[in-house]
């Protein structure tokens, strides 16, 4: 089983690097993880739409640079279905047994995905109906791929 998570704009904070890498150390004994960092693209204070969607734009092909023919990719976007985390463990262990054991989780930079990226997902989900930031979001994303793990071994972790 192969995940990768791709993810806009680089981790700066100690704090999300040191829970980062202790979650891919925990995810590693059930499948073969890594992230892959795209740099965000600049944009100036105030942008409008236009600025933003270049920017968008330019993300999303250094993103796709990333991803096999073959990657089941999902999404990660507030607007789609949530799950609890019994129902992710499912989903996780379900779409990594369809997708033939590859699977690319895309996160957005501050403004989200580009068109492109979107339409190249096969899925999508929500973590949250809150806002998160970006840099972060790996880290809650990982607690969860984790989780779902544990619960799907029946280990314990989850309560």
């Amino acid at each position: 089983m192969n995940i990768k998570i791709i993810a806009i704009g680089k981790i700066k904070e100690n704090y999300l690097k040191e829970g980062i890498n202790e979650y891919l150390k925990r995810i590693k004994p059930y499948a073969n993880i890594s992230i892959v960092e795209v740099n965000d693209s600049p944009i100036k204070d105030n942008p409008n739409q236009s600025d933003i969607n270049k920017a968008k734009d330019s993300e999303g092909k250094k993103a796709l640079d990333h991803i096999k023919n073959n990657d089941y990719v999902i999404t990660l976007d507030m607007n789609k279905k949530e799950f609890d985390s019994i129902e992710f463990s499912s989903y996780l262990i379900k779409k990594l047994e369809q997708g033939g054991s590859n699977l690319t989780f895309l996160i957005g930079g501050s403004y989200g995905l580009s068109d492109e990226l979107k339409a190249r997902a096969n899925d999508s989900f929500s973590l949250s109906k809150m806002t998160f930031l970006h840099q972060m979001t790996r880290l809650i994303l990982l607690e969860q791929i984790y989780r779902g793990f544990k619960i799907y071994s029946h280990e314990t972790y989850h309560k």
